[in-house]
């Protein structure tokens, strides 16, 4: 049997289209214009998604046409039910946060950060019953040297090794958000002194969630869509939702939004190119080392 090249080109393109067309409906823009029209509570959205996703993955057991995008859909629904099952479970475990000195930090993100680890690790479940092997949804290295497709407008016209791309490009990131949280919060000498002794957990935590929004938000969605609308589109579709879902984080609203896109693009860019989750995880752990330092200066200041 030959090999499979990636990148893989567009191969259905009405298939395509209602792949885009679901994950717009799915996405945050929904509740984005839910809340800028008064509406309020956005859970009926949330279900309303969720019944939509189960219904086309009902169609598509038996309707022959939508077959491919069949894992895209329960991929999806599992994203949005597991969501909803860690919001009414408590993951407060003041042991875990005592591990590494039970400081404010660490009172914040702990139980946060281990709900979506379970999500992570239940998508990561998911994906196997699906019968994707740890490589289609790019748990594993990956090759670190694989040559990055050329990008002309970022001054990359070459197919340079990713290392040559992905260090850069994590610490162009980086330091774009460190400018823009510093002029956000202005924090004294002082205060950016306390966090030192934090830097353990920001680190820890830096790593952590970089890992469950790799496999939550990117893996699934990628390695689900690729199959019926090639790699290109699937890379938009991912880096859409991840970012459009930043509009109400941080950074956030219009701006933040279509930065977290850009970002969204090149860490899918990584997953697709190396076949691997190191270059997706180690730009998305630089930036959030820099956000979590500044959440830190923000909660003891």
């Amino acid at each position: 049997m030959a090999a499979v090249s990636f990148p893989l080109a567009k191969r259905i393109p009405k298939l395509t289209a209602v792949a885009w067309v679901v994950t717009i409906l799915i996405s945050t823009v929904p509740d984005i214009l839910w809340t800028a029209l008064g509406a309020g509570d956005v859970t009926p959205l949330t279900w309303a998604k969720m019944s939509l996703l189960l219904g086309l993955a009902l169609v598509s057991a038996v309707w022959t046409p939508l077959r491919p995008l069949r894992n895209y859909f329960i991929a999806m629904l599992a994203f949005f039910t597991l969501f909803q099952v860690i919001q009414r479970v408590d993951f407060t475990w003041p042991a875990l946060q005592n591990l590494l000195g039970g400081s404010v930090f660490d009172e914040r993100m702990q139980a946060e950060q281990t709900g979506k680890l379970v999500v992570s690790l239940g998508m990561v479940v998911v994906l196997l019953l699906l019968g994707l092997r740890r490589r289609d949804f790019f748990l594993t290295r990956g090759n670190l040297r694989a040559p990055i497709t050329p990008v002309r407008l970022l001054g990359f016209p070459r197919a340079e090794p990713w290392p040559s791309f992905g260090i850069q490009w994590a610490f162009y990131i980086a330091i774009a958000l460190g400018v823009l949280q510093y002029l956000a919060l202005r924090p004294s000498l002082a205060t950016m002194g306390m966090i030192l002794p934090l830097l353990p957990s920001i680190l820890f935590y830096a790593a952590l969630n970089a890992f469950n929004e790799e496999m939550t938000y990117r893996a699934p969605m990628i390695a689900t869509l690729e199959p019926a609308s090639g790699s290109r589109q699937a890379l938009w579709m991912s880096a859409s939702f991840f970012g459009i879902a930043h509009y109400f984080g941080t950074p956030g609203g219009i701006l933040g939004a279509l930065a977290s896109i850009f970002m969204g693009w090149i860490l899918g860019k990584a997953m697709i190119e190396t076949r691997g989750l190191f270059w997706a995880w180690w730009i998305h752990f630089l930036s959030d080392v820099v956000i979590f330092a500044f959440l830190t200066m923000a909660l003891i200041s």
